[in-house]
């Protein structure tokens, strides 16, 4: 059986045995065969709300929160849309910010790729920096306490608009709506606080869930407290099309995109699997080794304890460079001391949580990696394994797993969230 995996921009195609195999993938849903018309129609009929033309006059100011290059949204398509609404808004009284989290800046090629070049020639583009004070002030503090430390650039505006991707998120439930301002324009010590090891470490702080899930409690705090005007939702395929478009009320908005990512996401298994092959859904998410986390939680949620999870992502971007995770990962000489410390340190070190959730996963199940541009010395410093060979693994593996033993292949990655059906 050949499946093809989605792994940079072309993919790969690896033999698995037949009738040993089991391909699980999002239920394809055609994209909407006129994308602009629907996002139009979504923005002019919105729900809970005035169409965004009637919400925003010519005399105010305007901040859009969009996706970072680390997200495959279709902000090309949706962020024309919302401005044409806006036609009657000088271009320089509307502000894009790329809600990069603690993410690198993007680059002026990456935003032209994003959002167009007459986008980025007519309009103020900023990359949100949750490590510029300069650039963050204090909004208050939510109810158990988080400091909101959000870009100075959004609390300012007259009218505040977001434009998400909808798809279920490994620890915050779903992505989209409310993280675009949180942890999508927040400043660095908010982030800490919404990523503790408390919040990461709850059982209901995983894919598909929202209401009860520390993480998206208080992101949904957040916004509320602060206030969106208008948002803009959509959910895709495999192709990376628009299948569904939700404009107006932030929360009745993300709700219906939620519900809608949920009925094509995510995915009923009956069995849990020694072996699960896993992609991180090619680029743009597979660009480095912390994102491949992703895919590897996609996998964890269905493996046999003790078993093996194969993880084929390019990492174009390395582990990467920027950020903490690497360091924290060469800080501890295995997954179980690197939880260890995570767990009883109070402080919250940047990007701790990826590699919290990627020690559970390895405490679970034996870690392959496959890449093009880490070296195997790179891979054995994060406590994976290194592969070349995706299908000589997999063969290895069932026969160390014994007689029986079955694979299951998620060639989309965390674009697929298999789950265990009850009795499983």
């Amino acid at each position: 059986m050949r499946v093809r995996l989605a792994y940079g921009d072309d993919g790969i195609e690896v033999d698995f045995p037949d009738g040993l195999t089991t391909v699980v993938e999002p239920r394809y849903i055609p994209s909407l065969p006129d994308e602009e018309g629907a996002l139009r129609t979504a923005i002019r009929n919105p729900l809970g709300t005035r169409p965004l033309r009637q919400l925003v006059s010519a005399e105010q100011t305007v901040a859009i929160s969009a996706c970072d290059v680390t997200r495959p949204a279709p902000t090309r398509l949706m962020l024309p849309a919302i401005l044409r609404e806006l036609s009657h808004v000088p271009g320089d009284r509307i502000t894009v910010l790329i809600a990069t989290g603690t993410h690198r800046a993007n680059t002026r090629d990456e935003l032209i790729s994003m959002l167009g070049s007459s986008v980025v020639d007519s309009h103020p583009v900023v990359n949100h920096d949750a490590f510029d004070e300069g650039g963050l002030e204090m909004a208050g503090q939510t109810s158990d306490g988080i400091p909101i430390l959000l870009n100075r650039h959004w609390l300012r505006a007259d009218v505040r608009i977001t434009l998400g991707l909808v798809e279920p998120h490994f620890f915050a439930g779903f992505s989209g709506g409310p993280k675009m301002v949180a942890p999508g324009l927040a400043g660095f010590g908010t982030t800490m606080h919404l990523h503790n090891a408390a919040r990461i470490g709850s059982p209901r702080a995983t894919w598909g869930i929202t209401e009860g899930n520390p993480v998206h409690d208080s992101v949904r705090e957040i916004a509320t407290m602060t206030g969106v005007d208008f948002s803009l939702d959509v959910t895709i395929n495999r192709d990376m099309r628009i299948t569904a478009a939700y404009a107006g009320e932030m929360f009745e908005v993300h709700a219906a995109a939620c519900e809608a990512a949920r009925r094509t996401v995510m995915r009923p298994v009956d069995r849990p699997f020694e072996v699960v092959v896993t992609s991180n859904s090619g680029y743009p998410l597979d660009q480095n080794l912390y994102q491949a986390v992703k895919g590897m939680s996609a996998a964890a949620e269905i493996v046999r304890e003790g078993g093996t999870i194969i993880c084929a992502a390019e990492c174009r971007d390395g582990v990467p460079d920027h950020g903490e995770y690497g360091r924290i990962l060469r800080g501890g000489k295995s997954p179980e001391e690197l939880l260890g410390k995570i767990e009883s340190t109070p402080e919250t070190t940047h990007d701790q949580w990826q590699v919290q959730i990627q020690a559970k996963i390895q405490m679970r199940a034996e870690v392959f990696l496959r890449s093009s541009h880490l070296t195997d010395e790179q891979v054995s410093a994060a406590h994976l394994k290194a592969t070349d060979d995706v299908a000589a693994t997999v063969a290895s593996a069932l026969k160390g797993h014994g007689a029986g033993s079955r694979v299951c292949v998620l060639p989309e990655g965390p674009q697929t969230v298999p789950y265990l059906t009850k009795g499983a």
